[in-house]
């Protein structure tokens, strides 16, 4: 996620500063063809020139639309996480030690009950965290060389590449017991796999009358909710915006900047034979400002790529870890993730 208020010069240049020389490069031939061959053959009357650019703003304007509402979805989800992350570690501490202490159950045994249950959970948030970086076909770095060339350089300057590598595997370690973690990593699905260890945990709680109906119930509700934010995150990840429209405005983009410098070359005259040449600043601009519409939308939609755009999901989970070790009032707590070069991730 970025951080600051606006893109630098700089910043906006990493982003489209490419795709400034190839419109430059057209714009200038195209000019130069309307005027040193046949001008009239290569005039676009305005009217069709602005229908289309009409069209296509609007096609843009939709699929951003689109990208946003995937982007702000992954954004809620994430927030629910974080209010049932802690509705858990409070009903942990609050339900099973009760009625431990019915049982003659030892605090310090309690305590240790609290702290699996609610380290396991941890684990948990990394390891959706992992799964859901995992690239998909329709991601940019699985793209022909140009782009992914492009996807990977941003991944590594403003994305997941400002992080260790290792994040998951240290949490997991961390947070899971040995004998269990090298079972639930070899999973396709771990995070899956460790929302199911805690409702056997909770079961075998039951079992040895530590926890009651009631406690019990309410505690797999939670647990149910676990599973219900990570399958909306996993239709977002595993299912794209539909290609007829993302696939789609990039094609009509790149017709719209293909007509530009002819329509506009003609609304500058013919007071002299350098007259058109004065319109290929403007037909850049034009050209420039709708790409970047394209481009916006398009590095929106998925929120889970790993880019700067992403939604934070290592500073939430870190957010949660504070959160809940400040419950078990464990010693070493973590400090929050900072952003880099302006970006959270």
């Amino acid at each position: 996620m970025f951080v600051n208020k606006n893109l630098s010069f700089r910043g906006l240049m990493n982003f489209t500063g490419g795709h400034l020389i190839w419109i430059t490069t057209w714009v200038s031939i195209a000019t130069a063809l309307y005027v040193e061959f046949a001008m009239d053959l290569f005039v676009i009357p305005v009217l069709p020139l602005s229908l289309v650019g009409t069209a296509v703003a609007f096609y843009i304007g939709f699929k951003n639309n689109q990208a946003y509402d995937r982007l702000w979805e992954a954004r809620k989800i994430w927030g629910a996480i974080v209010n049932s992350s802690r509705a858990w570690a409070s009903a942990v501490r609050g339900f099973v030690g009760q009625q431990a202490a019915l049982t003659g159950f030892a605090p310090e045994s309690a305590h240790d009950i609290h702290r699996r249950l609610i380290f396991r959970h941890i684990a948990w948030l990394y390891s959706l965290r992992s799964q859901l970086l995992i690239p998909t076909a329709w991601e940019h770095i699985n793209q022909n060389r140009m782009v992914a060339r492009v996807a990977r350089d941003r991944i590594k300057k403003f994305g997941v590449g400002l992080l260790d590598d290792d994040i998951t595997e240290k949490a997991l370690k961390e947070f899971l017991p040995a004998a269990e973690h090298d079972r639930l990593i070899n999973y396709k699905n771990t995070a899956t796999q460790i929302i199911d260890q805690q409702a056997q945990d909770l079961a075998e709680l039951r079992r040895q009358n530590l926890i009651d109906d009631f406690r019990h119930m309410e505690l797999q509700k939670i647990l149910y909710d676990f599973y219900v934010h990570q399958g909306k995150c996993e239709r977002i990840k595993k299912f794209p915006l539909p290609r007829q429209y993302g696939g789609m405005s990039f094609i009509f983009v790149a017709i719209f900047i293909f007509l530009v410098p002819f329509g506009i070359a003609a609304q500058f005259g013919e007071a002299t034979a350098w007259s058109p040449y004065l319109s290929i600043p403007f037909s850049i601009i034009v050209s420039w400002v709708y790409l970047v519409m394209e481009l916006v939308g398009d590095y929106s939609e998925n929120p889970f790529e790993g880019m700067g755009n992403d939604i934070p999901m290592y500073s939430l989970c870190r957010v949660i870890e504070i959160d809940l070790k400040e419950m078990l009032t464990e010693q070493e707590i973590p400090g929050p993730v900072e952003a880099v070069r302006g970006v959270l991730m």
